[in-house]
């Protein structure tokens, strides 16, 4: 639909007019460029040839130079340029190699000129020499660049890149020798016209191929280039190596550029793919365009300001075979369509939300924020109001921050220090990080990994001083070891017959039928010897809601801290079967209640069974069966991975499953471990623990993670005797002829495992070194350094 608004510019003598417009053309375009008096503008591509008038209303076709009846090769156009001080002046680049220049003041029908085949390949690009009217400059997909004069029949200098294609070169406006090139390797080389041996400048500007650049008409030493990496870079030429000064990232690959007249910060972009739309950066807001233009349906293949000083005007050819005009005023902006609202969270716990300012209620009391108490990790560039886009999207933003040291991260630090995850038995393994959980405090972990060592190891091995801590009242989540009974829960009769009722002076300890095969549990503090003359009475079960645990119940004796219990050595014999004693309790009880009676005596009495008809009550009893396999608890352990994820425990999740290792590793799909391992990695790289970090990818399983370590990995080694880089891959040095690798201890060359000291360079076979610092700190080469072995 096209939009009524016009605008008319006055450029020293001539008026530009006009509006929004487009016009449908034969074929598709590759390439478009428009004349010095910015009143036509041509169309080139593999089967159009055209050059249409600007009028105010409307496209006029004024010129059609594909003639004759059978069209060759030489007029599939790839590229087309017209010359900024010859109007009648046109070059075309052909797909067939040749470069072709057409005169438009030639009075017959064909305006061809001169043809230049020197090119193997399609030709890319070709481009014009601002101020010579007669030097002409092409590249070629055969990675050659070639400078025509038109008043010869063949090319003056040969450049050759030493790369892959070439796809792009543009003569510098404000250096009279000086071109750019862009290759498909992703470099960027700058010549002289008058060397063509070789370039006076190369550098890698993109990763992969580099489609166009563009000089900055007004800064002498800035380009602009555009690559299939959705990046367009601004790189700062006058500086002794080439600088980059700005970056956009777009959302496809760069197919053209072009600097906006008039404004120094502004470049115009399209895409070769996915992406039909043309869009307008400041690049100094490298995220959000200044505007878009979404007239075209199909790729944009050219773009081209209609004068080099009027900024209001552009016009661009796509594959959807239409040409358009576009009005600056009329393009959309997108930051209007920006989301206004916004919510972060911060590594130490604080809370940044962002919306409309409209949208926030004023309140008396708040408070500005004035930013980060604590070191940034993030920096927030300060937007200069006198900036055009400052008051386009603004927000309020309020972050709401934690009370220093209630989201200290140091458990994190030490917990990944301190855990072991590797190297030893699985038993011994949870038992060290049990510990260390223990002691930072994190009785929950601590018991997790308890639970983790009795359902995957030997019961028989549970440590006592384990099980006693894991049961105790200092954790957060009782570790259900013990079956627990409720007295009220049980039956009157029961309940009556079991009871530890304690008397004044008495030293009575009823009946109470126990199961042999129950695990006795005593105080090793206060442990009870045969013949005590206070023998201690224990309440089985939950009592008002306590935890699952036996306590001393001695109301005369009471202690302020409740005794740690734990398991002997010595259970009971085996199980066996209980028989039943016709004689009556009454002789037993009587003795065992007189006081002359001994300890022994007295437990001898309170194990007789008393009524056949009672079930038997169970002091402890093991939860864990022997009879179940681990892989019964797999389901399990699978859930309580995901649930310490989803808790942002991503830690405790990673070190269960490289701890586990192929015991639950199966059963957890392969993208959610890669998920775990990338958080956790990236949490230790953010506090700078590279070695925990480069363990945890080693010892990891997915292939995605263990490569890690091999990517970007590159090792500077310089020479122990002239100090310089080893620029060859043998053993001696190129610049001094001394072996580098040579032993300090023995003198020998060393093939194999080498370790050196970063400090003086110097070092040798591993055994040596190791064995040399263990007596002295000096540096065996003799130079003097303190060297050390860590």
């Amino acid at each position: 639909m096209e939009k009524m608004s016009r605008v008319t510019t006055a450029l020293g003598g001539s008026t530009l007019t006009g509006r929004t417009m487009h016009c449908h053309l034969d074929a598709p375009a590759n390439a478009i460029s428009v004349c010095r008096d910015a009143a036509q503008v041509v169309v080139a591509g593999r089967s159009i040839f055209k050059i249409y008038a600007i009028e105010e209303e409307q496209f006029v076709e004024k010129l059609n130079l594909r003639v004759g009846r059978k069209p060759s090769l030489n007029l599939s156009c790839a590229d087309v340029v017209w010359h900024q001080m010859d109007e009648n002046l046109l070059a075309t680049a052909a797909t067939n190699g040749v470069v072709v220049t057409w005169n438009l003041g030639r009075p017959s029908r064909n305006k061809q000129d001169q043809l230049f085949t020197e090119h193997k390949r399609t030709v890319n690009k070709v481009c014009f020499h601002p101020t010579e009217a007669h030097v002409l400059l092409s590249g070629s997909q055969d990675g050659f660049m070639k400078c025509f004069d038109l008043r010869r029949k063949d090319s003056v200098s040969t450049f050759s890149g030493q790369s892959e294609s070439v796809r792009d070169v543009q003569f510098s406006i404000r250096d009279y020798f000086t071109f750019a090139s862009t290759f498909e390797n992703g470099n960027v080389q700058l010549w002289d016209i008058r060397r063509p041996d070789r370039c006076e400048r190369m550098f890698t500007a993109h990763n992969g191929p580099v489609f166009c650049c563009d000089w900055h008409p007004e800064d002498r030493g800035w380009l602009a280039t555009g690559g299939r990496d959705k990046m367009v870079k601004v790189w700062d030429m006058t500086t002794h190596r080439a600088k980059e000064v700005h970056c956009v990232q777009t959302i496809a690959s760069v197919a053209r550029v072009k600097w906006r007249p008039e404004c120094r910060h502004h470049l115009a972009t399209c895409s070769m793919m996915v992406d039909h739309n043309i869009y307008v950066w400041d690049v100094r807001r490298p995220f959000v365009p200044a505007a878009m233009f979404e007239e075209h349906r199909d790729v944009t293949t050219g773009i081209a300001w209609r004068h080099p000083h009027d900024p209001s005007f552009l016009l661009s050819g796509s594959k959807d075979s239409t040409l358009c005009q576009h009005l600056f005023r009329d393009a959309s902006q997108p930051v209007e369509r920006a989301n206004p609202e916004g919510l972060c969270y911060g590594l130490f716990g604080d809370l940044a939300f962002a919306a409309k300012e409209s949208l926030v209620a004023t309140e008396s009391g708040r408070k500005p924020y004035t930013g980060d108490r604590r070191h940034p990790i993030f920096f927030k560039r300060k937007l200069d109001p006198a900036e055009p886009f400052s008051g386009l999207a603004s927000s309020a933003l309020s972050v709401f921050e934690m009370e220093p040291g209630s989201s200290s991260m140091s458990w994190f630090v030490d917990t990944a220090e301190r855990y072991a995850l590797a190297g030893r038995p699985l038993a011994e393994l949870c038992d060290h990080n049990a510990k260390v959980a223990r002691e930072l405090g994190r009785n929950q972990v601590a018991q997790t990994w308890t639970m983790l060592r009795i359902i995957y190891c030997s019961p028989g091995l549970v440590s006592t001083t384990n099980l006693n801590h894991s049961v105790g009242k200092g954790s957060s989540c009782g570790l259900p070891l013990m079956n627990s009974f409720n007295l009220k829960d049980m039956a009157p009769g029961l309940g009556s017959e079991t009871r530890l009722d304690r008397s004044k002076g008495d030293a009575r300890s009823d009946t109470v039928l126990l199961d042999s095969s129950a695990t006795l549990i005593t105080n090793e503090d206060n442990e009870e010897t045969e013949g005590s003359d206070v023998p201690a009475d224990y309440l089985l079960g939950d009592v008002e809601g306590e935890d699952d645990e036996l306590y001393l119940l001695d109301p005369e004796h009471a202690h302020s801290e409740e005794p740690e219990y734990v398991l002997p050595q010595e259970a009971f014999p085996l199980r066996h079967e209980i028989v039943d004693t016709p004689p009556g309790p009454e002789h037993l009880q009587d003795k065992a209640d007189s006081p002359h009676v001994s300890g022994s005596e007295a437990d001898a009495a309170s194990l007789v069974p008393v009524d056949s008809s009672f079930s038997l009550i169970s002091v402890s009893h093991a939860l864990y069966d022997s009879r179940l396999p681990p892989d019964f608890f797999s389901a399990l352990v699978c859930d309580m991975l995901r649930f310490y994820a989803e808790q942002g425990d991503v830690q405790m999740a990673v070190s269960v499953l490289i701890v586990l290792g192929e015991r639950v590793r199966k059963d957890i799909d392969e993208q959610t471990q890669e998920h775990w391992y990338t958080s956790y990695i990236d949490l230790l790289q953010r506090f700078c623990l590279w070695n925990v970090s480069n363990q945890v990818v080693k010892l990891s399983t997915s292939r995605a993670i263990s490569c890690l370590n091999q990517a970007s990995t590159t090792l500077h080694v310089n020479c122990s005797h002239c100090k310089r880089p080893m620029s060859s891959r043998g053993w001696v040095c190129d610049r001094c002829h001394h072996c580098a690798s040579m032993c300090a201890v023995c003198h020998h060359v060393v093939k194999g495992l080498f370790v050196w000291c970063q400090g003086c360079s110097h070092g040798g076979h591993l055994q040596h070194i190791m064995k040399w610092l263990e007596g002295s700190s000096h540096c065996p080469a003799g130079c003097g350094h303190l060297c050390e072995y860590s």
